[in-house]
């Protein structure tokens, strides 16, 4: 019996709308998943990469062989000019790192039937044309800056300031083939999760 290809299905929305639950959710039923977000943080762990990230925004970034998290992300969501730089240095690294994860997924023996790419910037960097179909994950800012802050890791204003630097939501739920309301709960989300998990099989 001949294998069926996996659908490739792009995942995105922005900050605080539960891309990382969603995307956990699809794994479960039997998706691959091609994180952009954890390949950007392995990035940040190549020489190279530091090196070109001390030298074009500033060597005050990279403090004993290591990004300095907080002070870099201070930086570029302040000045548009530096997250541009930020992007042409770690972006590339993201895409060679996904293809080769994509094309281990595709030659394995027992392909899963959909692997999901969790990229962040997928519209803001043209990539929706790469996958089949894009998920969009809806939820109202304020719902977003109550979860992001509940955290404590940031404020309202820096949750305001990187949704800003990111396409407004509702573009991307206007462009997207599927679309995941996450405003309620866990059993509400995973609902939606096993109706639309059934449309990407039945496609597949």
């Amino acid at each position: 019996m001949e294998t069926m290809r996996p659908r490739l299905i792009g995942l995105t929305g922005n900050i605080g709308s539960g891309k990382s639950t969603v995307a956990r959710l699809l794994v479960a039923k039997g998706a691959a998943l091609v994180d952009a977000d954890e390949l950007a943080r392995q990035a940040t762990g190549d020489p190279a990469v530091l090196l070109a990230i001390a030298q074009q925004l500033g060597s005050d970034l990279v403090r004993g062989g290591q990004l300095d998290r907080a002070a870099t992300a201070r930086r570029v969501f302040a000045d548009p000019e530096a997250r541009l730089g930020l992007n042409s240095i770690v972006h590339p690294w993201v895409r060679r790192a996904m293809a080769a994860q994509v094309t281990t997924l595709l030659a394995s023996p027992e392909p899963p039937p959909v692997i999901i790419l969790d990229i962040p910037l997928l519209y803001e960097n043209g990539l929706e044309h790469t996958v089949e179909a894009v998920i969009v994950v809806n939820a109202s800012l304020k719902t977003r800056l109550e979860r992001v802050t509940a955290g404590g890791l940031l404020s309202a204003d820096e949750v305001r300031a990187r949704d800003a630097a990111q396409l407004p939501l509702a573009e991307k739920v206007a462009r997207a083939d599927f679309v995941i309301d996450n405003e309620g709960d866990l059993s509400q989300l995973a609902a939606q999760i096993d109706s639309l998990w059934a449309l990407l099989r039945q496609a597949a």
